[in-house]
């Protein structure tokens, strides 16, 4: 047998040694991987979460902002986001096209239905728009206007059935109360992130401020799909929820301002003027109730006119004019400086090369008394009580009535003002609110002092920051007392002194008399500084300085008007149709009772002029009243109050008559009471000190037939207590003695 010859096989041992080295690959390949777990350097694991992880983003609420009363001033609200798809690829079926087939169409349709975008060529060139490559892009969107739709606009346009128009659900930044408080909330608006992220961010006022507090983080889902983006079954859901921001909780009182807000809106169409501010403070807290200014916009627009995007009542300085006067009035008395009854020449008062005037052209009245001068708001009469008080010592009283320095209120870019006292005029002029610079809010502060037996409070906005999903209180805050400017008696003194430039015959504030409340209080007319030096010709900021009830103060009120068009009128009366309706009306809804707190009775009288005074006076004594006839009897020609209003029973009826004078018995009447016969009686009578009338020069029931001065001596009830007190004090003595 032949033996078979072996050959060796050239092509299966290449065969061989490739696949052999292959699967060696192979197998080396796997076991690294098994063994590192790694791919150039990037771990398998991580690549294949990136891959089938998928991650939805939980969007986080804004917080809210309420009243004190928990009532909503701004809040997110469900809104829509427009989109439009421009790519034909997005279409499968042309008998039902998914993408904008008419842009002329859509663009004419957009413009005309949806607030901010009614520039029709604007919109049909964003969906006409092609990429840098020359493609359509697949879709486009239209910034900030295509955001905060509302669910009325979207119904609209898909009622249209435009192709390629889509509506995505969105947050938006809602303030129910249109036009409200809009200068001190401000306003918030979405914006895109470098990331492309879209977050609300605050833009002015407290939504700026507070925007880090406001601000939530959103929070996150994770889950994992197969290769087809479907959930995986049995799959872990990592949940992290999101935190929304915090709420804040205000001083203001929504229907404060609604009062306030209204008022503002009649007096700023009937007049015309360039400017309006106004401020309802508690002056027992310092919380600020409500807070306005005129021009101004609504935050959900944020449409407005002539408008200045900063709170004035903060952040602008203005010269007061005569409501600084009730300041240089409370130096004087604190000081023991101020002589009501004490007379000095009206009309022009020198500073060296320089001239004070009334506000009359410097006619002035003659020689009248210190408390004529102040009910008349002469400048002048503040000159001479400069000198009485003393330069150094009024300078000092400012500085605690915290003139020239910031209040501190939780608000951005809070101007300080500036006393001016480098010349002597300078001196002079400060003392009628000309010259230096103050703020509304330093006015509304140191006017706290007065209302609240010399107790001076800081103004506050914010009540409180909530953490929503809590419930705890994340910041409280509290009244701040500021100090004593002046003593209880000296701020009660300066209460009954601005009551009666309300109630003088020849008072500048009878305007803001209400009906069923005693207000106290100060008009200002301040000359307007040109930007240039020297002053606007017959151009006036007019203001109003007051409380009530003026006994006991509840709320303080400063109004501002600037440069009205008015009808031959005075500059007083649109300052007064916003303080008299605001003032009442917000007295009457925190349930504070005319003439203070107690429930008293009440009786109407009516206007008697050219009645009998003698028929009218048993019938007021029947009612309850104290009609008090100044002159000899028979017809009446004057009265004091007016009629017909309603009066707490055991008020003084004044019913003025022709003929000689009696004198009546002063004892326990009024300061008000005293200076109210004076005038009407046109007598010269004397008052001395302050509070109750304890005796006086010429007895009661003497017909007063020549100018004779009659002296009345007031005390207040703790000067009586204490002489009474005194008396007792010495017949117990004597008593021991015998």
């Amino acid at each position: 047998m032949k033996k078979k010859r072996f050959r060796f096989q050239w092509g299966a041992f290449l065969l061989l040694v490739f696949y052999g080295g292959l699967f060696f690959l192979l197998f080396t390949r796997m076991v690294t991987l098994q063994a590192t777990g790694e791919v150039e350097g990037q771990e398998l694991a991580a690549r294949a979460a990136a891959k089938y992880s998928k991650e939805s983003a939980i969007t986080a609420n804004r917080g809210k902002i309420y009243d004190r009363n928990g009532q909503v001033i701004a809040e997110d609200t469900l809104s829509y986001r427009l989109i439009a798809v421009v790519s034909e690829k997005a279409t499968t079926d042309k008998d039902n096209p998914r993408h904008v087939v008419d842009p002329e169409k859509t663009a004419k349709i957009l413009a005309e239905n949806i607030p901010g975008m009614n520039d029709e060529e604007a919109i049909y060139k964003r969906l006409t728009k092609l990429k840098d490559n020359g493609e359509k892009p697949y879709q486009v969107e239209f910034g900030n206007a295509g955001r905060g739709i509302s669910h009325e606009t979207m119904s609209n346009i898909k009622d249209m059935k435009l192709p390629g128009i889509l509506f995505v659900s969105d947050l938006k930044r809602y303030y129910p109360n249109g036009i409200f408080a809009s200068h001190l909330i401000g306003f918030a608006v979405k914006e895109e992130n470098q990331d492309g992220s879209v977050t609300t961010k605050g833009k002015m006022g407290l939504e700026l401020t507070y925007n880090k507090e406001l601000t939530g983080k959103n929070g996150k889902i994770e889950y994992e799909t197969d290769a087809f983006s479907y959930l995986l079954p049995n799959s872990e859901k990592m949940v992290t929820p999101a935190k929304n921001g915090d709420d804040i909780y205000l001083t203001i009182d929504k229907t404060i301002q609604s009062f306030l807000e209204e008022a503002m809106s009649k007096v700023e169409m009937e007049y015309n003027p360039e400017s309006m501010t106004a401020i309802v403070a508690d002056p027992k807290t310092g919380k600020i109730l409500a807070m306005s200014q005129r021009p101004t916009f609504n935050p959900d627009t944020r449409e407005g006119t002539n408008m200045k995007w900063l709170n004035e009542v903060i952040e602008e300085t203005i010269e007061p004019g005569s409501t600084l006067k009730t300041f240089t009035l409370a130096s004087a008395i604190d000081t023991d400086t101020w002589p009501p009854n004490a007379t000095y020449m009206s009309g022009k008062y020198r500073v060296l090369d320089r001239e004070i005037r009334d506000h009359n052209n410097g006619r002035g009245w003659g020689p009248i008394t210190y408390l004529q001068g102040f009910q008349r708001s002469s400048n002048t009469a503040m000159a001479h009580l400069l000198n009485l008080i003393g330069e150094d010592v009024f300078y000092d009283y400012l500085d605690r009535f915290g003139f020239g320095k910031k209040t501190g209120i939780d608000l951005p870019n809070e101007a300080s003002g500036t006393l001016l006292s480098q010349y002597p005029i300078q001196r002079v002029t400060t003392t009628f609110g000309q010259g230096s610079t103050v703020t509304p809010i330093q006015l509304i502060q140191a006017m706290t002092a007065i209302a609240n037996d010399g107790k001076m409070m800081q103004p506050y906005v914010i009540d409180r920051i909530v953490d929503p999903s809590t419930g705890r209180t994340i910041q409280n805050h509290k009244p701040i007392e500021k100090g004593q400017p002046v003593s209880a008696d000296t701020a009660k003194q300066v209460r009954e002194i601005l009551a009666s430039t309300l109630t003088a015959e020849h008072g500048t504030a009878k305007d803001f008399i209400l009906d069923e409340y005693e207000v106290a209080g100060k008009t200002g007319t301040a000359q307007i500084p040109k930007a240039s030096g020297g002053y606007l010709a017959n151009e006036y900021l007019y203001s109003f300085l007051g409380m009530a009830p003026a006994d006991n103060p509840k709320l303080i009120m400063y109004v501002s008007v600037k440069k009205p068009k008015l009808k031959n009128e005075l500059g007083s009366v649109p300052v007064s149709k916003v303080f008299k309706p605001v003032m009442i009306n917000s007295l009457k809804h925190l349930n504070i009772n005319p003439e203070e707190v107690q429930q008293v009775d009440h009786t109407t009288i009516q206007d008697y002029t050219g009645k009998n005074a003698e028929a009218i006076q048993v019938e007021l004594a029947n009612d309850g009243l104290q009609p008090v006839i100044v002159g000899s009897g028979g017809k009446i020609i004057d009265q004091y109050p007016k009629g017909p209003q309603k009066l707490v029973k055991g008020n003084f009826v004044f019913l003025k008559t022709e003929g000689d004078i009696t004198l009546p018995n002063f004892t326990d009447w009024s300061l008000r009471n005293v200076l109210v016969f004076k005038s009407m009686a046109n007598l010269e009578i004397e008052v001395v000190g302050e509070g109750f009338a304890t005796s006086q020069s010429v007895s009661a029931g003497t017909v007063i037939s020549d100018s004779s001065p009659i002296v009345v001596k007031l005390k207040t009830p703790a000067e009586s207590f204490m002489k009474d007190v005194e008396t007792a004090s010495e017949g117990e003595i004597e008593h021991t003695d015998d």
